[in-house]
């Protein structure tokens, strides 16, 4: 088996109900990370080492429309990495799944693929060697292979109860520390031969599917496998992140800044040795990357820790910027305060607002002024086109895309969805 002959297969299908209000109006794996779609990195991940045809089976208008639009068959992404030859993208026809692995067997039917076949997660950040991978597979002569990850907290996740060959014996669903088997937990990642087509149209397969109304690679198919006997192994791989909400989103921008993985980004640093990088492409934006540079060796800008600075972003005097990632395209007024925090792209900071340890969705329009500055902290998380009006504190507190909070309101612990919720949840 070649690195080359697979076909990688990204399931997408669900609503990321844990990072909304990020995932309300946009399919997760296109929410922005580091300055780009998420689902690009564990794409470029697997294309750089060889893989050039992907399937992406989305499930529902949102996810589909996005996914397409975004990436049609593959031409953009392509040029955009200098990957060649380029990659093929193909997408899911418009037949409803009933989870990822019945979205794994329509794809693989209606595409015909006999080739063997790597799952990743749109939503995952993870580095791993490829061949390597295929090697363990094949001298196994598994079934399925299945990415595993050491964590500290094992509670959130399918632990994996493996012996000394590490062949799969169990997986045990978030259990207590003192219970659990290992430490080693499902990654998303799957290495299926080409045999596992079968199994999955199988009558048996079939009942399990008709009966729940579901047939789920983690909650359905691997317990099956497991079960029945079948070769399914682990295989440990070094680096994985899990983004599934606002805190983990956080956790995985910090720790990939700082130098967890590689982000591609071809501009130098702006301080040797230090992870600070403000990009510029065109003659536009060069200039706005220069003055920004400028400000920061005048001591007119604060750079503090890791920093990732998008084009044509405009950054005022005497604001300070730690541990954060902004976006392309955003205005960021003076004396603002960002500290371990994203905005995304079009955002439109205020005079002296104070950002931490929160999101900021794209288009969204901070008010803030010296006499009424702007709070946002604590996980707080802001949707696309939300105007927050000068004067607001946001405390551990979501806001649905497209609303505007009046001047002056205080929200803590709160989940603002409708405009009745905004009036109604003020402090």
């Amino acid at each position: 088996m070649r690195v080359q002959d697979l076909v990688c297969f990204i399931p997408v299908g669900g609503q990321a109900k844990r990072l909304r209000p990020l995932s309300h109006d946009v399919s997760k794996p296109c929410v922005r990370f580091l300055n780009r779609p998420l689902i690009e990195f564990s794409m470029i991940a697997l294309a750089e080492q060889g893989v050039r045809n992907f399937i992406f089976g989305e499930m529902g208008y949102t996810n589909y429309s996005n996914l397409f639009d975004q990436y049609g068959e593959g031409i953009g992404f392509s040029a955009k990495y200098r990957i060649e030859p380029r990659i093929h993208i193909k997408h899911q026809p418009n037949l409803d799944d009933v989870g990822s692995a019945d979205s794994y067997r329509i794809n693989m039917e209606y595409y015909d693929i006999r080739k063997p076949v790597i799952v990743v997660q749109g939503d995952n950040l993870f580095s791993f060697d490829l061949n390597d991978f295929v090697r363990k597979h094949e001298e196994r002569n598994a079934l399925m292979s299945i990415a595993l990850i050491r964590v500290g907290n094992v509670e959130e996740y399918g632990v994996a109860d493996v012996d000394h060959d590490m062949r799969i014996k169990r997986f045990v669903e978030k259990p207590q520390p003192n219970q659990a088997p290992s430490n080693l937990v499902n990654a998303g990642i799957y290495l299926l031969s080409p045999e596992l087509r079968s199994i999955v149209d199988g009558e048996e397969v079939m009942r399990i599917r008709n009966g729940k109304g579901r047939l789920d690679f983690g909650y359905d198919l691997i317990p099956y496998l497991v079960d029945r006997g079948f070769p399914v192994y682990g295989y440990e791989i070094p680096i994985w992140f899990d983004v599934g909400s606002p805190e983990k989103y956080l956790e995985a921008m910090l720790n990939v800044l700082k130098g967890a993985l590689d982000i591609r980004i071809t501009e130098e640093r702006i301080v040797p040795g230090k992870n600070i990088w403000v990009q510029g492409y065109s003659e536009e934006s060069i200039r706005r990357r220069e003055e920004i540079v400028r400000k920061f060796n005048e001591n007119k800008l604060g750079l503090e820790g890791a920093v990732l600075i998008g084009r044509h972003t405009r950054i005022g005097d005497y604001s300070k910027i730690m541990d954060s990632s902004i976006d392309n395209f955003c205005i960021i007024g003076e004396h603002v305060v960002i500290e371990r925090s994203a905005i995304m792209d079009a955002a439109k900071i205020g005079d002296y607002a104070g950002i931490f340890d929160s999101i900021i969705g794209r288009k969204v329009i901070v008010e803030s002024s010296k006499e009424k500055p702007t709070l946002i902290e604590s996980f707080s998380t802001v949707g696309n086109s939300v105007r927050i009006r000068e004067g607001c504190r946001l405390i551990n507190t979501r806001v649905n895309p497209g609303l505007t909070l009046p001047p002056g309101m205080t929200y803590k612990n709160k989940f603002l969805q409708t405009y009745e919720d905004v009036v109604r949840m003020a402090e």
